[in-house]
C-alpha cells in the first residue's frame, strides 16, 4: 500500500512552504539573551547613539540596549502596555499601545523615559500596533482592531505636530507591521489576520495615488507582524509563529529569508520585529519561543542593504 512517510520537512514545527524553500536562506545568530522567560518582545528600533531600543508587550517597558550589550530599562512596567517604538529627530521616544485591547494610545518620552506626553489618546478609539515616521515628522501607525472576518483596522497617519488624523489605508484585519520606503513615497503594511502584506504608493503624505493600494503577497501559516525597509527599498517582514524573516524587494517579490535556530524545534517561533542599523546592512530581529525553551533573544543576521537614515537621524 502507498501511504504518506514523514521526511526532515515534515517533521518541522514549521515547514517552509514548497515555494518559499528555493528564495535564498541565511540563519541569524544568536546575539544578546534579555530574559529566560519568554517575553513578547517588540518594536526593536535604532536611536542616534547605535542603542537599540525595544519593548515587552506585556508590561510595557522600553529596554534600552548599548552596543557593548549592556541592558537597561527606559520606562519601567505600567498599565498602557507597548507593542511598537518610533525615534522622533528631537529625540523623543513614540511608543504605540494596543491597550487593553480595548483602547489603545501612542505616547512620547524623552530619551530617560521621562516627561511622558499623550499623542494618540486612547479614547480616539485605536489598537495603535507600530509607527513610523516620514522624513516631514508626521508618522503612520496601524491599527489593530477587528479580527479576520471583521475587519476594522487599517493604517492612518498623524500630521507634523500632531495635527490630525487621516484614514489611509482602512479595513484592515489587524494592522500590524508597517514601514515606508527611502524616498517617503511609498509605504509596507502587513494585515496579520489574512496573511497579507500590502504596498500603498502615495501621491502625498495622506493621498494614495490612482491604482496605488495593491496586496503583494499573500503568507501561509502565521503571520506577518513587524517589517522595515533597507536603502534599495526591499522590504523585511517578521512572522510571528515562524520563527523567520521574509524579504521582498521594492515590488513586493519575494527575494530571500532569515531563519532563526532550532525554529524546527518549535523554539524562537514568535519573531515579531526587526530592525536595520542605520547605514549599515547589520540586521536585528527580536523573538521568544513561548512554552518551549530559550526565554527572550536578540538575534543578528545581514541584510541585502543598509538602512537608509530615518527621520530619528535627520
Amino acid at each position: 500500500m502507498n501511504g504518506l512517510n514523514h521526511n526532515a520537512l515534515t517533521c518541522s514545527a514549521v515547514p517552509i512552504p514548497p515555494w518559499e524553500r528555493s528564495l535564498q536562506t541565511v540563519e541569524a545568530q544568536p546575539y544578546f539573551s534579555v530574559s529566560q522567560a519568554s517575553l513578547v518582545l517588540e518594536g526593536i528600533v535604532f536611536d542616534r547613539n547605535n542603542n537599540l531600543l525595544f519593548v515587552d508587550v506585556a508590561t510595557g517597558r522600553v529596554f534600552k540596549l548599548t552596543p557593548e550589550r549592556q541592558l537597561s530599562i527606559v520606562l519601567k512596567e505600567n498599565s498602557f502596555g507597548a507593542s511598537g517604538l518610533a525615534v522622533h529627530k528631537d529625540g523623543r521616544i513614540f511608543i504605540a499601545s494596543v491597550g487593553d485591547m480595548q483602547r489603545g494610545s501612542v505616547r512620547a518620552i524623552e530619551p530617560n523615559g521621562t516627561r511622558e506626553q499623550m499623542i494618540v489618546a486612547p479614547d480616539a478609539g485605536f489598537l495603535v500596533n507600530d509607527l513610523v515616521f516620514d522624513n516631514q515628522g508626521g508618522f503612520y501607525f496601524t491599527d489593530s482592531r477587528g479580527d479576520s472576518a471583521d475587519p476594522q483596522g487599517g493604517v492612518f497617519y498623524v500630521c507634523p505636530n500632531v495635527g490630525s488624523i487621516h484614514a489611509i489605508l482602512p479595513g484592515l484585519a489587524v494592522g500590524n507591521g508597517i514601514a515606508i520606503d527611502p524616498a517617503g513615497s511609498q509605504i509596507w503594511a502587513t494585515e496579520h489576520a489574512k496573511n497579507r502584506l500590502h504596498r500603498v504608493r502615495l501621491s502625498d503624505a495622506t493621498t494614495v495615488a490612482p491604482f496605488g493600494s495593491v496586496v503583494t503577497y499573500q503568507f501561509t501559516g502565521p503571520a506577518p507582524d513587524g517589517a522595515r525597509v533597507d536603502s534599495e527599498g526591499n522590504v523585511y517582514v517578521a512572522i510571528s509563529g515562524q520563527g523567520r524573516v521574509m524579504v521582498f524587494n521594492r515590488n513586493g517579490l519575494p527575494i530571500g529569508q532569515i531563519v532563526l535556530p532550532d525554529r524546527d524545534k518549535g523554539r524562537n517561533l514568535k519573531s515579531t520585529s526587526l530592525a536595520i542599523r542605520p547605514g549599515h546592512r547589520e540586521l536585528f530581529i527580536v523573538a521568544n519561543s513561548g512554552t518551549e525553551p530559550g526565554g527572550a533573544m536578540i538575534f543578528r543576521s545581514g541584510a541585502f542593504a543598509p538602512a537608509p537614515f530615518p527621520f530619528s537621524h535627520q
